[in-house]
Protein backbone atom coordinates (compact mmCIF):
# COMPACT_ATOMS: atom_id res chain seq x y z
CA UNK A 1 0.00 0.00 0.00
CA UNK A 2 1.31 3.03 -1.20
CA UNK A 3 1.65 6.05 1.39
CA UNK A 4 -0.47 9.01 1.82
CA UNK A 5 -0.24 12.59 0.48
CA UNK A 6 3.13 14.05 2.01
CA UNK A 7 3.35 17.63 3.26
CA UNK A 8 6.48 18.17 3.89
CA UNK A 9 8.98 16.11 1.48
CA UNK A 10 12.37 16.40 2.47
CA UNK A 11 15.70 15.51 1.00
CA UNK A 12 18.71 15.15 3.24
CA UNK A 13 21.89 17.79 2.94
CA UNK A 14 24.78 16.45 0.81
CA UNK A 15 28.51 17.19 2.15
CA UNK A 16 27.10 18.73 5.83
CA UNK A 17 23.98 18.61 8.32
CA UNK A 18 21.65 21.40 9.26
CA UNK A 19 21.95 22.60 12.79
CA UNK A 20 19.89 24.43 14.93
CA UNK A 21 19.56 27.58 16.94
CA UNK A 22 21.87 30.64 17.12
CA UNK A 23 24.67 29.03 19.14
CA UNK A 24 25.60 26.88 16.35
CA UNK A 25 25.73 29.22 14.15
CA UNK A 26 27.60 31.49 15.75
CA UNK A 27 30.49 28.48 16.27
CA UNK A 28 31.00 28.71 12.13
CA UNK A 29 32.02 32.36 12.13
CA UNK A 30 35.46 33.59 12.94
CA UNK A 31 36.32 35.68 16.05
CA UNK A 32 37.52 38.71 14.28
CA UNK A 33 38.59 41.30 13.32
CA UNK A 34 35.94 40.79 10.42
CA UNK A 35 32.97 42.32 8.90
CA UNK A 36 29.46 39.52 8.88
CA UNK A 37 27.40 40.76 6.16
CA UNK A 38 23.58 39.65 7.00
CA UNK A 39 21.37 40.20 3.95
CA UNK A 40 17.73 38.57 3.09
CA UNK A 41 14.64 39.74 2.06
CA UNK A 42 12.26 42.83 3.89
CA UNK A 43 9.57 41.12 5.38
CA UNK A 44 12.04 39.51 8.42
CA UNK A 45 12.21 40.39 11.77
CA UNK A 46 15.67 41.90 11.49
CA UNK A 47 15.75 42.89 15.21
CA UNK A 48 15.11 39.79 16.52
CA UNK A 49 17.48 38.24 14.37
CA UNK A 50 20.51 40.78 15.08
CA UNK A 51 19.54 40.03 18.90
CA UNK A 52 19.71 36.54 18.84
CA UNK A 53 22.79 36.76 16.44
CA UNK A 54 24.76 39.76 19.23
CA UNK A 55 24.04 37.25 22.09
CA UNK A 56 25.02 34.32 20.89
CA UNK A 57 28.39 36.14 20.03
CA UNK A 58 28.86 38.23 22.66
CA UNK A 59 28.31 35.04 25.08
CA UNK A 60 31.72 33.62 23.31
CA UNK A 61 33.05 36.82 24.17
CA UNK A 62 33.40 38.21 20.78
CA UNK A 63 32.81 41.65 20.86
CA UNK A 64 30.51 42.85 18.56
CA UNK A 65 29.60 46.04 16.94
CA UNK A 66 26.06 46.53 14.72
CA UNK A 67 25.13 48.20 11.89
CA UNK A 68 21.37 48.52 10.64
CA UNK A 69 21.38 48.84 6.95
CA UNK A 70 17.69 49.96 7.39
CA UNK A 71 17.99 52.87 9.07
CA UNK A 72 19.68 54.54 5.37
CA UNK A 73 16.65 53.90 3.82
CA UNK A 74 15.27 56.74 1.27
CA UNK A 75 12.29 58.91 2.14
CA UNK A 76 9.03 56.71 0.77
CA UNK A 77 8.23 59.32 -2.03
CA UNK A 78 11.64 58.62 -3.51
CA UNK A 79 11.52 55.04 -2.81
CA UNK A 80 8.17 54.93 -4.50
CA UNK A 81 9.38 56.92 -7.71
CA UNK A 82 12.30 54.57 -8.21
CA UNK A 83 10.70 51.39 -8.30
CA UNK A 84 7.98 52.42 -10.62
CA UNK A 85 4.95 53.45 -8.34
CA UNK A 86 4.78 56.78 -8.78
CA UNK A 87 1.95 59.13 -8.25
CA UNK A 88 0.16 58.10 -11.62
CA UNK A 89 0.60 54.12 -11.20
CA UNK A 90 -2.14 51.98 -11.56
CA UNK A 91 -3.51 51.35 -8.08
CA UNK A 92 -4.61 47.43 -8.68
CA UNK A 93 -1.17 46.73 -10.53
CA UNK A 94 2.43 47.57 -11.11
CA UNK A 95 5.02 46.56 -13.53
CA UNK A 96 7.54 43.71 -11.86
CA UNK A 97 10.35 46.25 -10.80
CA UNK A 98 13.65 46.00 -12.29
CA UNK A 99 15.24 48.24 -9.47
CA UNK A 100 18.08 47.32 -7.91
CA UNK A 101 18.11 47.00 -4.00
CA UNK A 102 20.26 49.87 -3.47
CA UNK A 103 17.77 52.44 -4.69
CA UNK A 104 15.59 52.09 -1.57
CA UNK A 105 18.57 53.67 0.32
CA UNK A 106 19.84 57.37 0.34
CA UNK A 107 23.32 55.32 0.08
CA UNK A 108 24.84 52.57 1.23
CA UNK A 109 26.48 53.00 4.64
CA UNK A 110 30.58 53.06 4.65
CA UNK A 111 31.80 49.95 6.88
CA UNK A 112 35.59 49.49 8.23
CA UNK A 113 36.96 46.11 9.81
CA UNK A 114 36.52 46.51 13.69
CA UNK A 115 39.97 46.57 15.52
CA UNK A 116 38.57 43.70 17.28
CA UNK A 117 35.23 41.42 17.29
CA UNK A 118 32.75 41.65 14.52
CA UNK A 119 31.29 44.06 12.71
CA UNK A 120 27.62 42.98 12.03
CA UNK A 121 25.84 44.63 9.15
CA UNK A 122 21.98 43.82 8.19
CA UNK A 123 19.26 43.88 6.40
CA UNK A 124 18.02 44.16 2.55
CA UNK A 125 21.02 44.38 0.44
CA UNK A 126 23.75 43.54 3.10
CA UNK A 127 25.79 41.68 0.56
CA UNK A 128 26.75 44.78 -1.79
CA UNK A 129 28.64 46.43 1.50
CA UNK A 130 32.19 45.07 2.11
CA UNK A 131 32.71 42.24 4.14
CA UNK A 132 34.56 38.86 5.32
CA UNK A 133 31.37 36.53 5.18
CA UNK A 134 27.84 36.51 3.55
CA UNK A 135 25.22 35.23 5.22
CA UNK A 136 21.70 35.24 3.89
CA UNK A 137 18.85 34.88 6.42
CA UNK A 138 15.36 33.78 4.64
CA UNK A 139 12.05 33.67 5.85
CA UNK A 140 9.22 32.05 2.95
CA UNK A 141 7.41 34.58 1.01
CA UNK A 142 4.06 32.58 2.76
CA UNK A 143 4.94 34.14 5.60
CA UNK A 144 5.30 37.42 4.77
CA UNK A 145 1.90 37.40 1.91
CA UNK A 146 0.21 36.33 5.75
CA UNK A 147 1.45 38.74 7.80
CA UNK A 148 1.14 41.80 5.18
CA UNK A 149 -2.31 40.70 5.02
CA UNK A 150 -2.75 40.52 8.19
CA UNK A 151 -0.81 43.83 9.43
CA UNK A 152 1.39 42.67 11.21
CA UNK A 153 4.57 44.42 11.87
CA UNK A 154 7.54 43.01 12.00
CA UNK A 155 7.06 40.77 9.61
CA UNK A 156 4.44 42.38 7.16
CA UNK A 157 6.03 44.96 5.91
CA UNK A 158 7.82 46.44 2.51
CA UNK A 159 11.23 46.77 0.76
CA UNK A 160 12.05 50.32 2.15
CA UNK A 161 9.43 51.16 5.12
CA UNK A 162 10.34 48.70 8.19
CA UNK A 163 8.48 50.74 10.42
CA UNK A 164 4.95 50.17 8.94
CA UNK A 165 2.32 47.89 8.16
CA UNK A 166 2.75 46.34 4.24
CA UNK A 167 0.74 46.19 1.05
CA UNK A 168 0.30 43.38 -1.05
CA UNK A 169 0.65 45.23 -4.20
CA UNK A 170 4.03 46.64 -3.18
CA UNK A 171 5.05 42.81 -1.73
CA UNK A 172 4.06 40.97 -5.19
CA UNK A 173 5.16 43.68 -7.77
CA UNK A 174 8.23 45.78 -6.34
CA UNK A 175 9.72 44.02 -2.69
CA UNK A 176 9.79 40.29 -4.60
CA UNK A 177 11.54 40.98 -7.78
CA UNK A 178 13.81 43.39 -6.65
CA UNK A 179 14.79 41.26 -4.09
CA UNK A 180 14.59 38.16 -5.59
CA UNK A 181 17.33 39.11 -8.22
CA UNK A 182 19.23 40.06 -5.70
CA UNK A 183 19.65 37.25 -3.91
CA UNK A 184 19.83 35.31 -6.99
CA UNK A 185 23.01 37.71 -8.02
CA UNK A 186 24.54 36.30 -4.81
CA UNK A 187 23.39 32.77 -4.62
CA UNK A 188 26.83 31.22 -5.68
CA UNK A 189 29.06 33.09 -2.81
CA UNK A 190 26.45 32.67 0.40
CA UNK A 191 28.53 31.07 3.06
CA UNK A 192 25.82 30.49 5.48
CA UNK A 193 22.01 29.85 4.53
CA UNK A 194 19.40 30.73 7.51
CA UNK A 195 15.87 29.84 7.55
CA UNK A 196 13.77 32.12 10.34
CA UNK A 197 10.50 30.27 10.10
CA UNK A 198 10.86 28.81 13.68
CA UNK A 199 11.76 30.24 16.73
CA UNK A 200 14.63 28.56 16.43
CA UNK A 201 16.75 29.22 13.26
CA UNK A 202 18.42 26.31 11.21
CA UNK A 203 20.92 26.66 9.03
CA UNK A 204 22.86 25.60 6.39
CA UNK A 205 27.34 26.22 5.38
CA UNK A 206 27.49 27.59 1.63
CA UNK A 207 29.40 24.56 0.71
CA UNK A 208 26.35 21.89 1.74
CA UNK A 209 24.08 24.12 0.28
CA UNK A 210 24.94 24.18 -3.39
CA UNK A 211 26.04 20.44 -3.04
CA UNK A 212 23.07 19.69 -2.20
CA UNK A 213 21.19 22.11 -4.85
CA UNK A 214 23.92 20.78 -7.36
CA UNK A 215 22.60 16.77 -6.69
CA UNK A 216 18.80 17.70 -6.61
CA UNK A 217 19.04 19.21 -10.00
CA UNK A 218 20.18 15.99 -11.11
CA UNK A 219 17.22 14.06 -10.14
CA UNK A 220 13.30 14.19 -9.39
CA UNK A 221 12.61 16.68 -6.89
CA UNK A 222 9.36 17.86 -5.05
CA UNK A 223 8.25 21.10 -3.34
CA UNK A 224 6.58 21.65 -0.21
CA UNK A 225 3.04 22.46 -0.51
CA UNK A 226 0.79 24.48 1.35
CA UNK A 227 -2.93 26.19 0.85
CA UNK A 228 -4.21 29.56 1.32
CA UNK A 229 -7.53 30.89 1.79
CA UNK A 230 -9.57 33.33 -0.18
CA UNK A 231 -13.21 34.66 -0.61
CA UNK A 232 -14.18 31.94 -2.52
CA UNK A 233 -12.09 28.43 -1.34
CA UNK A 234 -13.63 24.98 -0.54
CA UNK A 235 -12.86 22.05 1.48
CA UNK A 236 -11.07 19.69 -0.75
CA UNK A 237 -7.81 19.52 0.60
CA UNK A 238 -9.04 19.89 4.07
CA UNK A 239 -10.88 17.16 4.00
CA UNK A 240 -8.28 14.98 1.93
CA UNK A 241 -4.82 15.91 1.88
CA UNK A 242 -5.78 17.02 6.06
CA UNK A 243 -4.21 20.85 5.57
CA UNK A 244 -5.64 23.14 8.61
CA UNK A 245 -7.26 25.79 6.67
CA UNK A 246 -5.92 29.52 7.81
CA UNK A 247 -9.18 31.26 6.73
CA UNK A 248 -11.71 28.90 7.15
CA UNK A 249 -11.04 26.93 3.27
CA UNK A 250 -8.36 25.95 1.58
CA UNK A 251 -8.60 27.39 -1.71
CA UNK A 252 -5.14 28.04 -3.50
CA UNK A 253 -3.09 24.94 -3.52
CA UNK A 254 0.42 25.62 -4.45
CA UNK A 255 2.14 22.83 -5.39
CA UNK A 256 4.52 24.35 -7.51
CA UNK A 257 5.05 27.98 -8.23
CA UNK A 258 8.12 28.26 -8.92
CA UNK A 259 8.72 32.36 -7.58
CA UNK A 260 7.32 31.33 -3.92
CA UNK A 261 8.31 27.52 -3.59
CA UNK A 262 10.59 26.09 -1.61
CA UNK A 263 12.81 22.63 -0.92
CA UNK A 264 13.24 21.32 2.24
CA UNK A 265 16.84 20.31 3.02
CA UNK A 266 17.46 18.07 6.22
CA UNK A 267 17.37 15.44 8.24
CA UNK A 268 13.75 15.87 10.31
CA UNK A 269 11.52 18.05 11.43
CA UNK A 270 14.04 19.70 13.97
CA UNK A 271 17.06 20.29 11.83
CA UNK A 272 15.49 21.50 8.58
CA UNK A 273 16.39 24.57 6.42
CA UNK A 274 13.46 25.68 3.57
CA UNK A 275 15.40 26.38 0.01
CA UNK A 276 13.60 28.47 -2.67
CA UNK A 277 13.02 26.39 -5.51
CA UNK A 278 14.09 29.39 -8.14
CA UNK A 279 17.97 28.71 -6.52
CA UNK A 280 18.36 25.35 -8.83
CA UNK A 281 17.35 27.18 -12.20
CA UNK A 282 19.56 30.10 -11.28
CA UNK A 283 22.52 27.54 -10.01
CA UNK A 284 22.07 25.02 -12.53
CA UNK A 285 19.83 26.16 -15.55
CA UNK A 286 21.01 24.19 -18.27
CA UNK A 287 21.21 20.59 -15.57
CA UNK A 288 17.54 21.48 -14.60
CA UNK A 289 15.34 23.37 -17.42
CA UNK A 290 16.96 22.44 -20.63
CA UNK A 291 19.28 24.21 -22.87
CA UNK A 292 17.04 25.35 -25.26
CA UNK A 293 14.38 26.34 -21.93
CA UNK A 294 17.05 28.30 -20.44
CA UNK A 295 17.69 29.94 -23.68
CA UNK A 296 14.23 31.18 -23.83
CA UNK A 297 13.01 31.84 -20.35
CA UNK A 298 16.51 32.30 -18.68
CA UNK A 299 16.45 30.96 -15.20
CA UNK A 300 12.62 31.71 -15.28
CA UNK A 301 10.68 27.88 -14.52
CA UNK A 302 8.19 28.82 -16.86
CA UNK A 303 5.63 26.48 -16.30
CA UNK A 304 3.31 26.23 -12.83
CA UNK A 305 1.28 23.17 -11.16
CA UNK A 306 -1.71 24.36 -9.05
CA UNK A 307 -4.93 23.83 -7.11
CA UNK A 308 -8.14 25.98 -7.00
CA UNK A 309 -10.66 24.56 -4.98
CA UNK A 310 -14.02 25.35 -4.79
CA UNK A 311 -15.44 21.82 -3.48
CA UNK A 312 -17.74 23.85 -0.51
CA UNK A 313 -16.98 26.66 -1.55
CA UNK A 314 -18.23 29.39 -4.16
CA UNK A 315 -17.17 30.27 -8.12
CA UNK A 316 -14.14 32.02 -8.88
CA UNK A 317 -13.93 35.17 -10.73
CA UNK A 318 -14.89 36.24 -14.22
CA UNK A 319 -11.47 36.92 -15.29
CA UNK A 320 -8.90 36.01 -17.96
CA UNK A 321 -5.15 37.07 -18.25
CA UNK A 322 -2.88 40.05 -19.95
CA UNK A 323 -2.06 39.07 -23.95
CA UNK A 324 1.40 39.23 -24.47
CA UNK A 325 2.26 42.19 -25.55
CA UNK A 326 0.25 43.57 -22.89
CA UNK A 327 1.80 41.19 -20.67
CA UNK A 328 5.42 42.44 -21.73
CA UNK A 329 4.98 46.45 -22.12
CA UNK A 330 2.75 46.93 -19.76
CA UNK A 331 3.70 44.53 -16.84
CA UNK A 332 7.27 43.37 -17.22
CA UNK A 333 7.09 39.93 -17.68
CA UNK A 334 8.67 38.79 -20.76
CA UNK A 335 6.16 36.09 -20.87
CA UNK A 336 2.53 35.74 -20.28
CA UNK A 337 0.23 33.64 -18.00
CA UNK A 338 -1.90 31.07 -20.90
CA UNK A 339 -3.67 28.54 -18.09
CA UNK A 340 -5.28 24.92 -18.45
CA UNK A 341 -7.94 23.70 -16.12
CA UNK A 342 -7.29 20.13 -15.47
CA UNK A 343 -10.35 18.60 -13.61
CA UNK A 344 -9.22 16.32 -10.80
CA UNK A 345 -12.35 15.72 -9.08
CA UNK A 346 -16.55 17.42 -9.69
CA UNK A 347 -18.01 16.89 -6.65
CA UNK A 348 -21.19 18.34 -7.70
CA UNK A 349 -22.98 17.14 -10.09
CA UNK A 350 -24.36 20.84 -11.22
CA UNK A 351 -20.47 21.80 -11.37
CA UNK A 352 -19.68 24.28 -14.16
CA UNK A 353 -16.66 25.65 -16.01
CA UNK A 354 -17.17 28.86 -17.36
CA UNK A 355 -14.78 29.56 -20.25
CA UNK A 356 -14.97 31.63 -23.95
CA UNK A 357 -17.09 34.32 -25.17
CA UNK A 358 -21.00 33.16 -26.51
CA UNK A 359 -21.39 33.49 -30.45
CA UNK A 360 -21.42 37.63 -30.74
CA UNK A 361 -21.74 38.14 -26.95
CA UNK A 362 -22.68 42.16 -26.37
CA UNK A 363 -19.69 43.55 -25.15
CA UNK A 364 -21.25 47.01 -24.91
CA UNK A 365 -23.39 45.56 -22.19
CA UNK A 366 -21.17 43.18 -20.75
CA UNK A 367 -19.08 46.44 -19.85
CA UNK A 368 -22.14 48.16 -18.88
CA UNK A 369 -23.40 44.82 -15.95
CA UNK A 370 -19.63 44.88 -15.15
CA UNK A 371 -20.06 48.82 -14.12
CA UNK A 372 -23.16 48.09 -12.39
CA UNK A 373 -22.24 45.54 -10.76
CA UNK A 374 -19.37 47.98 -8.85
CA UNK A 375 -21.08 51.14 -8.44
CA UNK A 376 -24.55 50.22 -7.87
CA UNK A 377 -24.40 46.29 -6.97
CA UNK A 378 -26.08 44.83 -9.48
CA UNK A 379 -25.97 40.87 -10.60
CA UNK A 380 -24.10 40.23 -14.04
CA UNK A 381 -25.76 37.95 -16.22
CA UNK A 382 -23.02 36.42 -16.40
CA UNK A 383 -23.83 33.41 -18.96
CA UNK A 384 -25.47 36.04 -21.44
CA UNK A 385 -21.42 36.59 -22.13
CA UNK A 386 -19.42 33.91 -20.82
CA UNK A 387 -20.18 29.77 -21.74
CA UNK A 388 -21.07 27.38 -19.32
CA UNK A 389 -20.21 24.31 -19.80
CA UNK A 390 -20.42 20.61 -17.37
CA UNK A 391 -17.73 20.34 -15.43
CA UNK A 392 -15.86 16.95 -16.79
CA UNK A 393 -13.57 15.08 -14.63
CA UNK A 394 -10.43 14.36 -16.61
CA UNK A 395 -11.11 16.83 -18.99
CA UNK A 396 -8.57 19.28 -20.10
CA UNK A 397 -9.56 22.83 -20.69
CA UNK A 398 -7.52 25.29 -22.17
CA UNK A 399 -7.38 29.55 -21.12
CA UNK A 400 -4.85 31.18 -23.60
CA UNK A 401 -4.27 34.76 -22.68
CA UNK A 402 -7.09 36.52 -22.98
CA UNK A 403 -10.03 34.40 -22.83
CA UNK A 404 -12.45 34.83 -20.06
CA UNK A 405 -12.97 31.83 -17.81
CA UNK A 406 -13.90 30.86 -14.05
CA UNK A 407 -14.01 27.46 -11.98
CA UNK A 408 -17.69 26.87 -11.09
CA UNK A 409 -18.92 25.32 -7.77
CA UNK A 410 -17.75 22.12 -6.84
CA UNK A 411 -14.44 21.42 -8.91
CA UNK A 412 -10.97 20.51 -7.94
CA UNK A 413 -8.91 21.73 -10.75
CA UNK A 414 -5.04 21.56 -11.51
CA UNK A 415 -4.18 24.61 -13.06
CA UNK A 416 -1.51 23.83 -15.33
CA UNK A 417 -0.50 26.89 -16.16
CA UNK A 418 2.72 29.36 -17.09
CA UNK A 419 4.34 30.53 -14.05
CA UNK A 420 2.66 34.21 -14.18
CA UNK A 421 0.26 34.42 -11.45
CA UNK A 422 -0.14 37.97 -10.19
CA UNK A 423 -2.04 39.45 -12.75
CA UNK A 424 -5.90 38.30 -13.35
CA UNK A 425 -7.64 40.71 -14.55
CA UNK A 426 -11.52 40.25 -13.67
CA UNK A 427 -14.33 41.16 -14.64
CA UNK A 428 -17.38 40.43 -12.41
CA UNK A 429 -16.55 38.77 -8.75
CA UNK A 430 -20.46 37.81 -8.09
CA UNK A 431 -20.96 40.76 -5.74
CA UNK A 432 -18.40 39.38 -3.01
CA UNK A 433 -17.08 41.78 -0.54
CA UNK A 434 -13.57 42.10 1.25
CA UNK A 435 -12.89 41.69 4.80
CA UNK A 436 -13.92 45.71 5.60
CA UNK A 437 -16.99 45.17 3.60
CA UNK A 438 -16.52 46.58 0.28
CA UNK A 439 -16.68 44.97 -3.33
CA UNK A 440 -13.27 43.47 -4.07
CA UNK A 441 -11.41 45.39 -6.63
CA UNK A 442 -11.95 44.84 -10.21
CA UNK A 443 -9.99 46.13 -12.68
CA UNK A 444 -12.28 45.52 -15.54
CA UNK A 445 -10.92 47.92 -18.02
CA UNK A 446 -7.36 46.03 -18.23
CA UNK A 447 -9.89 42.78 -18.78
CA UNK A 448 -11.73 44.43 -21.57
CA UNK A 449 -8.23 45.85 -23.09
CA UNK A 450 -7.01 42.49 -23.25
CA UNK A 451 -10.46 40.46 -24.20
CA UNK A 452 -9.70 38.11 -27.35
CA UNK A 453 -12.48 38.08 -29.15
CA UNK A 454 -12.09 35.54 -31.70
CA UNK A 455 -12.53 32.83 -28.53
CA UNK A 456 -16.61 32.49 -28.94
CA UNK A 457 -19.52 30.30 -29.88
CA UNK A 458 -18.58 26.98 -31.40
CA UNK A 459 -14.58 27.44 -31.43
CA UNK A 460 -14.63 27.47 -27.86
CA UNK A 461 -15.50 23.71 -28.01
CA UNK A 462 -13.08 22.87 -30.84
CA UNK A 463 -10.11 24.71 -29.74
CA UNK A 464 -10.01 24.88 -25.61
CA UNK A 465 -12.13 21.22 -24.90
CA UNK A 466 -9.76 18.73 -26.81
CA UNK A 467 -10.62 15.58 -26.56
CA UNK A 468 -7.41 13.10 -25.96
CA UNK A 469 -4.62 11.91 -28.65
CA UNK A 470 -3.27 8.64 -28.23
CA UNK A 471 0.70 9.50 -28.91
CA UNK A 472 2.38 6.29 -27.48
CA UNK A 473 1.48 2.96 -26.28
CA UNK A 474 2.71 -0.01 -24.79
CA UNK A 475 1.35 -3.30 -22.97
CA UNK A 476 -0.54 -1.82 -19.57
CA UNK A 477 0.39 1.96 -20.62
CA UNK A 478 -0.70 4.86 -23.31
CA UNK A 479 0.50 8.32 -23.18
CA UNK A 480 -2.39 10.91 -24.43
CA UNK A 481 -2.24 14.59 -25.67
CA UNK A 482 -4.84 16.48 -23.74
CA UNK A 483 -4.21 19.75 -25.06
CA UNK A 484 -2.20 22.01 -26.97
CA UNK A 485 -2.37 25.51 -29.14
CA UNK A 486 -0.14 27.11 -31.25
CA UNK A 487 0.15 30.08 -28.89
CA UNK A 488 0.96 28.10 -25.87
CA UNK A 489 4.57 27.28 -25.29
CA UNK A 490 3.44 24.23 -23.17
CA UNK A 491 1.75 20.73 -23.85
CA UNK A 492 -0.33 18.99 -21.55
CA UNK A 493 -0.31 15.12 -21.65
CA UNK A 494 -1.75 11.91 -19.58
CA UNK A 495 0.17 8.95 -18.77
CA UNK A 496 -2.36 6.25 -18.21
CA UNK A 497 -0.86 2.97 -16.03
CA UNK A 498 -3.05 -0.53 -16.17
CA UNK A 499 -1.94 -2.11 -12.30
CA UNK A 500 0.71 -4.44 -12.27
CA UNK A 501 2.45 -3.04 -15.48
CA UNK A 502 5.61 -3.04 -16.05
CA UNK A 503 5.50 0.94 -16.61
CA UNK A 504 5.61 3.60 -18.92
CA UNK A 505 9.36 4.09 -20.24
CA UNK A 506 9.47 7.94 -20.78
CA UNK A 507 12.53 10.73 -21.67
CA UNK A 508 13.42 14.46 -21.03
CA UNK A 509 14.64 15.01 -24.38
CA UNK A 510 16.42 17.89 -22.78
CA UNK A 511 13.41 19.72 -21.18
CA UNK A 512 12.29 19.34 -17.65
CA UNK A 513 8.81 17.16 -17.14
CA UNK A 514 6.21 18.33 -14.61
CA UNK A 515 3.58 15.49 -13.18
CA UNK A 516 0.88 14.94 -10.85
CA UNK A 517 -0.66 11.93 -10.44
CA UNK A 518 -4.36 12.85 -10.61
CA UNK A 519 -6.04 9.72 -9.83
CA UNK A 520 -5.11 6.46 -9.07
CA UNK A 521 -3.04 5.48 -5.73
CA UNK A 522 0.82 6.76 -6.97
CA UNK A 523 3.71 5.98 -8.98
CA UNK A 524 7.09 5.49 -8.61
CA UNK A 525 9.76 7.36 -10.90
CA UNK A 526 12.81 5.98 -11.61
CA UNK A 527 15.49 7.17 -13.51
CA UNK A 528 18.13 5.86 -15.46
CA UNK A 529 20.66 6.46 -13.28
CA UNK A 530 18.82 4.49 -10.13
CA UNK A 531 17.27 7.28 -8.50
CA UNK A 532 14.19 6.43 -7.03
CA UNK A 533 11.02 8.40 -6.03
CA UNK A 534 7.65 7.88 -5.07
CA UNK A 535 4.59 10.28 -6.14
CA UNK A 536 0.84 9.56 -4.45
CA UNK A 537 -2.61 11.09 -5.32
CA UNK A 538 -2.57 15.03 -5.95
CA UNK A 539 1.33 14.99 -5.43
CA UNK A 540 3.43 17.18 -7.64
CA UNK A 541 7.07 16.43 -9.47
CA UNK A 542 9.68 17.80 -11.55
CA UNK A 543 11.74 15.99 -14.01
CA UNK A 544 15.06 17.82 -14.71
CA UNK A 545 16.52 17.66 -17.77
CA UNK A 546 19.61 16.39 -17.42
CA UNK A 547 17.66 13.04 -16.12
CA UNK A 548 16.84 11.95 -19.57
CA UNK A 549 15.45 8.37 -19.80
CA UNK A 550 12.71 7.36 -16.73
CA UNK A 551 10.24 5.17 -16.26
CA UNK A 552 6.60 5.68 -14.38
CA UNK A 553 5.72 2.47 -12.39
CA UNK A 554 2.09 2.42 -11.27
CA UNK A 555 1.54 1.62 -7.58
CA UNK A 556 -2.03 0.14 -6.20
CA UNK A 557 -4.90 -2.61 -7.51
CA UNK A 558 -6.44 0.16 -9.85
CA UNK A 559 -5.51 2.20 -12.93
CA UNK A 560 -3.80 5.54 -12.20
CA UNK A 561 -3.43 8.29 -14.24
CA UNK A 562 -0.32 10.93 -13.97
CA UNK A 563 -1.04 14.25 -15.44
CA UNK A 564 2.39 15.95 -17.23
CA UNK A 565 3.32 19.28 -18.78
CA UNK A 566 6.69 20.41 -20.73
CA UNK A 567 7.62 22.95 -23.28
CA UNK A 568 7.41 21.99 -26.54
CA UNK A 569 10.19 21.38 -28.79
CA UNK A 570 10.88 24.34 -31.19
CA UNK A 571 9.54 24.38 -34.34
Amino acid sequence: MSRSYQRNPRYAPLGGTVVRGWEAAAETLPPGPAVVAVDGPAALDWNAAAAGLRGALEARGVPVHVVDLRDAEADWATVLERTGDGPKADPYYLPLADACVTEVYRALPAVETPAEGLLLVFGPGAALLEHDVLWYADLPKRYAEAAVTAGELPVGVNLGRHSTPGDLRRLFYADWPVLDAHRDAHAARIDRWLDLQNAEPASLDGATLRATLRHLAGGPVRTRPYFNSTAWGGHWAEQRLGFAPQNGNTALGYELIAPTAGVLVGDGPQAEVELPFPLLCVLHPQEFLGREVHETFGTSFPIRFDYLDTVGGGNLSVHLHPQERYMREQFGWPYTQHETYYLTAVDDEEARVYLGLQQDADLGLMRKQAVAAIERGEEMDVERFVQSHPAEEGQLYLIPAGTPHASGVGNLVLEVSATPYLYSLRFYDWLRQDTEGAPRPLPYEHAFANLDTGRQGEAVHRDLMQRPQTLREGEGWREELLGSLPEMFYEVARVVLDPGSAGAPQNTGGRFHVLNVSSGAGVVVETAEGRVHELVFAETLTVPASVGAYRIRPLGEEPVHVVTAYVRERA
